[in-house]
């Protein structure tokens, strides 16, 4: 395999070395092909004459203009030096060109003309030949650059349009350019005999005016611009004329004013001014105005000017004459008419300067000016209060102010104002009644008009107004002014309004009474009152049954009497024909004794007990209008209504209740009722007690709690409370608390309830369980191990004495060094029994701990097994123990 790889790769490398020699053989005969046979020699001449090869001409270029203005015309000519017959073609910027309204060709395309119309036809120009199918190389380019021609522009270099002979004038022709060019002028078109680019005319004739112009021309072609712009010159043939104002134009100006000087000129401008007085030159300015600011008397005098244009001619205006006085004026201020004003009248105010014209004014009211007014005479009105006070005035003129005037004072009053009198007695009236009103002023200059409802109803009645007989349609409001007789227009403010009401019928009196009790009793005392709500004045009458009572007056008071008994009535009247008629009747029921007063209690039980709610009921049989009073042991409570409650009774509270009633006229009127005794006892109070013993306490795991009405024979059911909410209501008095439903170790109370009264006790103090079963193990186990204890060490004690192995009497120690005699512990006092010392009574009767910490009593059934120490002393020696302190018996007798 690895040979026959070999050769497989041997082969294709000499095929590809065959392909690549046919290839460039191939390529080798196409070049010999492609020879061009007129240039080729003859085959036998091959090996002996070199071939020869063609080098194409390059053209040339001529241009007669490199740079033209818009509509000159160039001609590009192209030429090849060494042969002719030559065709031609033309290129602008590399772009073949053909015959056009912008190109034209001629002699066999070797020109080349280009009417350069447009900046455009700007760029770079090229030609090449071509001759019996042979071509030449190409030309250089030549530029040809096509600019606009230059613009002239013509100036007049003065500044005057109109002229006058012999004055000069100057023109010139702009932009400045090469030297290459010329200026040629123009008169209306026409050229003058005048080059150069300014054009002057030193004294101008009346031949010279007209419109001009120039032109610029090229000095090496014949190329012209257009025309500049055309200037005309006016030429006057009369001098300009000239007139002399002033401003103001008074006749005599005064110190401190300005005047103004004004030199007009009838034509064009560019003129230069000069001013004189009297003759006498007093400034040159160029401007046609020459001001005064502040005249002095020695301005008096003859003004006059006097113009020039350039170097022209001088001309003189008119003389103006200023007169200027010494002292300023002051006007004088009169008003007409003279007397005060009364609001609504016009016054006129006069400011006067006594010589010449020509004024403004001022006007000064309380020294503030008056923007609105500035003619000589002011008129004010209708004039108000506001316009009263002192008034000025002052002239003005330009800048000349003269002194204020001396003040004129305005006086402004109102007029009188009348006042309205009401003449009948009474302001509300019935029909056919007098109505009179009188209207009063301090003076006779007035005439009176009178007002209903601000409407007039009568003018010029004098000042009364009298209605005979009033009609319902005569009600209003009534008022009155008064006007001036002389003075018209002055008219007062209303005077004060006066309202009258007419009835059509006659009122019905009200009768009333106080009190309003019914029935009443002897002694008490009442008040009837008659009233009339229209109008006033009335005088009254009473009436009993129908019959007259003659005791006038609006009330009438009575103390009663079973007499009293019956109807009453009243009546109003006034003047000699008005009554009202009777009132409604009123009825008096009078009664002898005393209304029956019943206290009830609720509930009606003689015994109650603490915390019971009680209530009184005080009522009255008859009549109304009653206060309420109540006593306990004939002592006043603050209750005051018919009801009185004890909320929560206490024994305090036992006593005689009773209510009183009384109702207040002019004298006081009471009645009691009978006693009521009511007697309070302390509510019984429940106790819990524990029933689990000591010797239960390894047998359960549950306290039994009972609960006991103390000092209560009475049959109850129970109430279970634990953190103040029911948890058990049952005829039972016990309760078992286990760890289930207590492992919060909570608060117990109880509560007895019954169907009788006392229905409840009281709540018992509060109980907490605390682990009490865990505490009392705890408890009896200690004391278990402390007795056991105590009898195992006597045990001990007693078996040392009697199994101890007796030593010789030499090594006997004193015993007195482990144990003490009996008369050696008697006579010591520092060595109690350790026992002794450990158990006292204190731990042999231990306080209850429950009920300290609970403050409940707690009995136990069965108490501890647990023995004295004198019980021991007497178990082991039958001597006294009193003498042992309680403490052990020394074996050393």
């Amino acid at each position: 395999m690895t040979q026959l790889s070999k050769t497989t790769s041997t082969c294709e490398t000499q095929w590809k070395m065959l392909l690549l020699q046919v290839f460039t053989l191939i390529y080798l005969t196409s070049v010999c092909a492609a020879q061009d046979g007129t240039a080729s020699t003859p085959p036998e001449e091959t090996s002996n004459v070199p071939p020869t090869s063609y080098d194409p001409p390059v053209p040339s270029v001529t241009s007669d203009l490199s740079d033209v203005y818009i509509n000159e015309t160039v001609v590009l000519k192209c030429s090849i030096s060494s042969s002719s017959g030559w065709t031609f073609t033309w290129e602008k910027n590399g772009q073949r060109l053909s015959q056009n309204a912008d190109f034209s060709f001629q002699d066999q395309n070797s020109k080349l003309k280009i009417s350069a119309n447009r900046k455009d036809l700007s760029g770079s120009y090229t030609c090449r030949g071509e001759k019996q199918g042979k071509g030449s190389k190409t030309s250089k380019a030549t530029d040809v650059k096509v600019n606009e021609p230059p613009a002239p522009f013509l100036i007049r270099q003065t500044d005057w349009a109109d002229v006058f002979v012999s004055e000069a004038v100057s023109f010139k022709c702009e932009p400045n350019l090469p030297a290459e060019w010329k200026i040629i002028w123009y008169k209306n078109y026409q050229p003058l005999d005048k080059e150069g680019p300014s054009f002057n005319i030193e004294s101008v004739t009346e031949n010279d005016k007209g419109a001009y112009a120039c032109q610029a021309k090229l000095k090496s072609r014949p190329f012209s611009t257009g025309f500049s712009n055309t200037t005309n010159l006016n030429v006057k043939s009369n001098n300009p004329k000239l007139t002399l104002s002033r401003s103001p134009d008074f006749a005599i100006f005064y110190p401190e004013e300005s005047i103004n000087f004004t030199c007009n000129v009838d034509v064009t401008s560019g003129w230069k001014y000069q001013w004189y007085k009297d003759g006498g030159k007093i400034s040159d300015s160029s401007s046609n105005t020459h001001t005064i600011a502040s005249l002095k008397p020695s301005d008096k005098g003859w003004y006059h000017c006097k113009v020039q244009r350039g170097k022209g001619p001088l001309y003189e205006s008119n003389n103006e004459s200023v007169e200027v006085a010494v002292n300023k004026p002051k006007p004088g201020l009169t008003k007409s008419p003279t007397f005060p004003m009364y609001p609504g009248e016009s016054i006129n105010f006069t400011c006067d300067v006594a010589m010449y014209s020509g004024w403004e004014y001022e006007w000064y009211h309380k020294g503030v000016k008056i923007p609105s007014f500035s003619s000589k005479t002011i008129t004010i009105g209708p004039v108000t209060h506001g316009d009263r006070g002192d008034y000025r005035c002052l002239a003005k003129r330009g800048q000349l102010r003269t002194d204020q005037s001396d003040p004129v004072s305005l006086e402004v009053s109102d007029p009188p104002t009348p006042i309205l009198k009401l003449l009948s007695p009474w302001s509300d009236v019935f029909e056919n009644e007098v109505l009179t009103f009188s209207c009063e002023v301090s003076s006779s200059e007035w005439t009176f008009t009178w007002h209903k409802n601000q409407n007039l109803i009568a003018d010029e009645k004098g000042s009364v107004l009298n209605n005979t007989a009033a009609k319902v349609s005569d009600r209003g409001q009534y008022s009155c002014k008064v006007h001036h007789k002389h003075r018209k227009g002055v008219s007062s403010a209303s005077s004060n309004i006066s309202t009258v009401s007419v009835y059509d019928k006659l009122p019905t009196p009200t009768l009333s009474r106080d009190p309003i009790f019914t029935p009443m009793f002897i002694g008490e005392t009442v008040k009837l009152k008659c009233a009339v709500n229209v109008s006033s004045g009335w005088s009254y009458h009473w009436y009993k049954n129908g019959s007259t009572l003659n005791k006038p007056g609006t009330e009438l008071s009575i103390d009663l009497n079973l007499s009293d008994k019956g109807g009453y009535s009243c009546e109003a009247r006034r003047g000699e024909k008005t009554s009202t008629g009777r009132s409604k009747e009123t009825q008096l029921d009078v009664r002898d004794g005393k209304p029956t007063v019943t206290l009830t209690q609720n509930p009606s039980d003689k015994l109650m007990h603490t915390s019971d709610l009680i209530s009184f009921t005080c009522h009255v049989n008859i009549s109304s209008g009653w206060k309420y009073i109540w006593y306990k042991d004939n002592k006043r409570l603050t209750s005051s209504g018919t009801i009185h409650q004890i909320d929560s009774a206490k024994t305090s509270d036992s006593g005689s209740y009773r209510c009183q009633v009384e109702r207040e006229t002019t004298t006081t009127f009471s009645s009691d009722s009978r006693d009521v005794e009511l007697n309070i006892e302390e509510r019984p109070k429940a106790n819990i007690v524990l029933l689990t013993t000591w010797s239960e306490v390894f047998s359960t795991d549950s306290l039994k709690l009972e609960c006991d009405v103390m000092g209560s024979s009475d049959s109850w059911n129970y109430t279970w409370y634990k953190e103040g909410f029911n948890v058990s209501r049952s005829v039972s008095s016990t309760y078992k608390v286990t760890p289930h439903n207590d492992p919060e170790q909570s608060l117990y109370t109880c509560e007895g309830i019954r169907t009788e009264r006392p229905m409840f006790s009281q709540r018992s103090d509060s109980y907490r369980t605390k682990n009490l079963l865990l505490k009392r193990r705890i408890l009896l186990s200690i004391s278990g191990c402390l007795f056991f204890g105590i009898i195992a060490v006597f045990i001990g004690c007693v078996a040392l004495r009697i199994f101890r192995k007796p030593v010789a009497a030499d090594d006997k120690q004193d015993e007195t060094t482990l144990f003490l005699t009996m008369a050696q512990l008697k006579d010591r006092n520092d060595a109690p029994c350790p026992l002794v010392e450990y158990i006292t009574d204190a731990d042999m009767n231990p306080p209850d701990k429950e009920g300290e910490e609970n403050g409940t009593s707690c009995s136990e059934a069965t108490s501890l097994p647990i023995t004295t120490l004198d019980e021991q002393a007497a178990t082991t020696n039958g001597k006294e123990t009193t003498e042992n302190g309680g403490g052990m018996v020394s074996f050393l007798q």
